[in-house]
């Protein structure tokens, strides 16, 4: 009998676990990458909208209106932030994306109504020139912190940690520190920056108390303080949130982009994002502040079924990074100058990926002009082209979330509720807290 070979592969040890462990016997390093998650986790697909039919009607698109209207910031700011849509584009510094890619998203914003954000590294004239309502992030590393740009902002964001990384801090390597980049940061140019993973002005609750009256009184309580959380301990943290003071708390589950980390990071921290928004309101019912407390949820957000769900479980308003980047052409094949599009192919493969599979986020190479601060390749994308898509994204979304939210019967957004939702899988059903799809059960409850 001749002999059999057998080349089942292993579980534990596949191709891509054997690729990790040689790459790092050879070269003794971890592997940094941007972008988020790869690894397959529950998401807001596995849940589904039940829809009016004889028990509720919906309302007519073409002539009943559906309010998407949203207020952040009610808690103790005199100047809450109002927003035409629940849409807001998250925090991407100017370092991590060239000045024209941060000119574009004010633009976007402004068009539709919503809110842009300015990320580590300080606030760019262009930025809030463009931006009709801009939070201005306090991070870790104060790279690029000024007083007087916080008193220029309509909110302010103070980020504890973020969903791709939480608990570590950021990274900007030495090819995109730019020296308009380096003098914003006050950093040598070309030198790798790494950002502290925690405030250097407090280390617990009772001092980030302190802190949010600080900024409180630097700005005369006039704009909303949000803060800005990784999901982990999601409903301590919420809490904790809570008592210092927040208007408005901000969860990024693990699906959440970065510009720069460590791997490892990426695919083993945090928890996903549908797991975690209902811990978070979950945590805001307890202290009885659900509704006088916003929330705002990000990580993985990508079509306006995502944010319908989102709201549905209790969200005030989503945050979206990834979603943006991709609608200004991150990962496309080509890339528009001068009005005529070009091959990217080749940039790509400099970079030893291809279109639709890039993560390189890091090396200031970016093919189409988004991720760099190089002056030619920055050139491929235009304000004027990046914001016209990301106003397109955003429109298509915000028409995705009012249609849903007519088809089960509601007039604004922000009445559709959990009820309206059942799940597709188990682990869903016990993540999010609704019924499995064709039962009444929630698992984990009685």
């Amino acid at each position: 009998m001749s002999e059999r070979l057998h080349y089942e592969e292993s579980a534990s040890f596949n191709r891509d676990t054997l690729h990790y462990i040689r790459q790092a016997a050879e070269f003794g390093l971890y592997e940094i990458r941007g972008m988020g998650a790869k690894r397959k986790v529950p998401t807001f697909d596995d849940l589904v909208l039940l829809t009016a039919s004889a028990s509720r009607y919906p309302l007519e698109g073409y002539r009943e209106k559906c309010s998407s209207k949203t207020v952040l910031g009610t808690r103790f700011a005199k100047k809450p932030i109002e927003l035409d849509i629940p849409i807001t584009i998250a925090g991407m510094s100017f370092g991590s994306l060239s000045a024209n890619v941060k000119e574009a998203l004010g633009r976007a914003a402004s068009e539709m109504g919503t809110s842009t954000t300015t990320g580590d590294g300080g606030m760019t004239p262009e930025e809030r020139q463009s931006s009709k309502t801009l939070v201005y992030q306090c991070l870790p590393s104060r790279y690029g912190f000024n007083p007087d740009d916080v008193r220029k902002a309509d909110a302010i964001e103070v980020v504890i940690g973020q969903g791709a990384k939480p608990g570590g801090g950021g990274m900007l390597l030495g090819q995109k520190v730019s020296p308009r980049v380096a003098s914003m940061r006050t950093l040598p140019p070309g030198i790798d920056q790494r950002s502290a993973c925690r405030h250097p002005d407090w280390t617990g609750p009772d001092d980030l108390k302190i802190k949010l009256e600080e900024l409180r009184e630097i700005t005369d309580w006039q704009v909303p303080i949000y803060i800005k959380m990784g999901a982990t301990r999601v409903r301590e943290d919420v809490k904790l949130a809570v008592k210092a003071g927040a208007d408005v708390v901000v969860i990024d589950g693990m699906q959440g982009g970065t510009a720069a980390t460590q791997q490892v990071y990426i695919e083993h921290a945090g928890i996903p994002t549908l797991a975690a928004l209902p811990l978070a309101v979950e945590a805001l019912e307890e202290m009885d502040v659900f509704g006088e407390v916003q929330l705002i949820i990000s990580g993985g957000i990508r079509s306006g079924a995502d944010v319908a769900k989102a709201l549905a479980l209790g969200a005030d308003a989503v945050s979206i990074g990834q979603g943006i980047l991709i609608a200004l052409g991150c990962n496309s094949s080509t890339y528009v100058q001068n009005g005529e599009p070009h091959d990217a192919k080749e940039g790509y493969a400099k970079l030893g990926t291809g279109p639709g599979f890039c993560h390189h986020c890091h090396t200031g190479q970016c093919p189409v002009g988004i991720t760099t601060q190089d002056p030619v390749l920055e050139k491929r994308l235009t304000p004027e082209v990046g914001a016209n898509w990301v106003k397109n994204y955003l429109q298509v979304l915000n028409m995705e979330v009012t249609t849903l939210a007519r088809a089960c019967g509601k007039s604004d957004v922000h009445h559709m509720e959990r009820e309206d939702l059942v799940a597709l899988t188990v682990e869903a059903a016990a993540m999010a807290k609704v019924p499995l799809a064709g039962t009444n059960w929630i698992p984990g409850r009685p």
